[in-house]
């Protein structure tokens, strides 16, 4: 493989955000898209509820926004939760014109059928069954593989950005990133117009996740160390509802299943959620996950249940066929019997700080999707406005880099990877006990749940780790678990220094130092600035 690449845009991320962008730039361009596994192996893929949007005639836009501001708690950035809602349609519409296959209404003919699902107050999430995500992912992709201005590199990972000071620039603009061949071992110095993060979330970070492998937080990471803000890290959501059975891995139970009458039961069958939340099983999903949390605890159990047996059969094979078949795999039959869950880190509601072009503080570097924060999630992301999202700035940034794409220049000569004073490791089991330690410490103290003294013994450790793997980082040659690993670590100690500034209890972020809500001094996004942070480059529009 050659070592070098020039193009017009480099996507780093092959979700939603990526494959939507990809799509959306002018086919006369050459667009690289980077995938660090196979194409279709990210959170895309595994979303099972849907994508909302005001499509009913009984919805409008102004409830929508409503309920997605309640759901942020007080945080959201009201004109881009505008923008994004406002947007909805049209982008369902292109998907449609793409030809995503969504569930439709019975009988036959009466439309799309809508779901709805918790913080909703109407049915507006448009699905393909229980596999929204599958279908749309499997679609895009067939697609962008049909484009022949678009080059995909799958089983690449990015290493590190490429700034405009490696190529004697006078700003500090994107220049493009070093990406990591995973099969040859060999780094590639990919160069382009504009670079854009669509890498997804962190959700890795902790030791139960409902996400797959890949998300390790790697443009979060990567944009920081380039020297871009970061807000509102504190905020990760924990999923109320994964399979818990030892031999399911990060799988999902949909939260479309409560919102088509699914119960949460303790073990001895009592509901429970009527107690914390007049919205019951349809409150926000901080709320649940809590309440879950709350009861395992006081009674000592391992789950509790979530129980639509009381559904037709019909009704619930047909609705949730895919959530029906892999329960079957672990002998249990939700249409007969309750479902054992357990909450799982789930999403990241912070990220890169962008604006609503989807740029970032570096110019001609944007962000997309779960990596970045624009201001629609706030302290809490309501349910299926991810999807939205991703495919909202995609659209945007999109029509951002075709506007400036003629006065935009090909990037200068930059260096090539520098790796000749580096070895092989013959210490990879560092890398492996490092991730273990960095992902239960960080569930224990920087989970559903947490406190000043469990923050602080997580900050002491992340410190300790971050030295010792920079350290590794210098002297040996970069693997995929390395890179992951040092992504990792950073990310957690945003995570836990926007913790640590917010002095209250608010959407995701629980404390008991400070169990309630303080909108006096505590109304405002966390932003961190790295030390690198060039407020002459910062454009001045993003989400306050």
């Amino acid at each position: 493989m050659e070592n070098n690449h020039l193009f017009d845009v480099l996507i780093i991320g092959s979700g939603a955000a990526g494959l939507s962008l990809a799509l959306r730039l002018p086919t006369t361009i050459r667009v690289a898209l980077i995938a660090k596994g196979r194409l279709r192996e990210g959170n895309t893929y595994y979303a099972q509820g849907g994508i909302s949007a005001v499509l009913d005639k009984g919805d409008t836009v102004d409830s929508h926004v409503a309920d997605t501001l309640d759901a942020g708690a007080g945080l959201c950035d009201e004109k881009t939760v505008r923008l994004v809602v406002e947007k909805g349609p049209e982008n369902i519409r292109w998907l449609l014109s793409e030809g995503v296959s969504f569930t439709r209404d019975r009988p036959p003919g009466e439309g799309y059928h809508l779901t709805r699902e918790g913080g909703h107050s109407h049915r507006r999430v448009i699905h393909a069954a229980d596999a929204t995500g599958r279908e749309l992912e499997t679609t895009l992709e067939a697609l962008t593989r049909r484009r022949e201005n678009i080059q995909l590199f799958e089983n690449h990972n990015a290493i590190d950005l490429i700034n405009g000071s490696r190529g004697g620039a006078q700003d500090n603009r994107c220049l493009g990133a070093y990406i990591l061949d995973r099969e040859s071992g060999r780094v590639g110095r990919f160069l382009a117009r504009f670079t854009v993060l669509a890498t997804g979330g962190a959700s890795k970070v902790y030791l139960y996740t409902s996400n797959p492998d890949v998300s390790t937080g790697d443009g979060i990471a990567m944009a920081w160390r380039a020297g871009c803000r970061v807000s509102n890290m504190e905020f990760i959501q924990f999923h109320p509802t994964c399979l818990f059975h030892p031999h399911a891995k990060s799988f999902l139970i949909t939260e479309a299943l409560r919102g088509e009458g699914g119960r949460l039961l303790l073990p001895d069958g009592t509901r429970f959620m009527p107690a914390f939340d007049p919205r019951a099983e349809l409150a926000p999903r901080d709320i649940v996950a809590r309440a879950i949390d709350h009861e395992m605890k006081r009674l000592g159990v391992d789950c509790v249940y979530l129980d639509i047996s009381h559904k037709p059969a019909a009704f619930v094979q047909e609705h949730f066929p895919t959530i029906y078949s892999k329960c079957l795999e672990f002998g249990i039959d939700i249409t007969q019997q309750p479902i054992p869950v357990v909450p799982a880190a789930h999403y990241t509601c912070g990220g890169v700080l962008t604006d609503r072009r989807a740029r970032t503080d570096i110019p001609n570097l944007f962000a997309i999707g779960e990596a970045a924060y624009t201001g629609l999630h706030g302290a809490n992301r309501m349910a299926s406005n991810s999807l939205l999202e991703c495919l909202v700035f995609a659209q945007q940034s999109a029509d951002e880099i075709t506007a400036r794409l003629e006065d935009t220049p090909l990037p200068a000569e930059v260096p090539m990877w520098d790796e000749s004073r580096v070895t092989d490791s013959d210490e990879e089991v560092v890398v492996s006990h490092n991730w273990d330690e960095l992902r239960r410490f960080m569930w224990d103290y920087v989970g559903i749940v947490r406190s000043n003294k469990r923050l602080e013994r997580a900050r002491r450790r992340v410190e300790l780790l971050k030295h010792e793997i920079l350290e590794y980082y210098r002297y040996f040659r970069v693997t995929n678990d390395l890179l992951e690993l040092r992504n990792l670590v950073e990310v957690a100690d945003l995570i836990i220094r926007s913790a640590q500034r917010r002095k209250e209890s608010r959407g995701l972020h629980y404390t008991l130092d400070f169990p309630k809500r303080d909108d006096r001094f505590q109304r405002a996004p966390t932003v961190l600035l790295p030390n690198s942070f060039d407020p002459e480059c910062a454009v001045d529009d993003k989400p306050r």
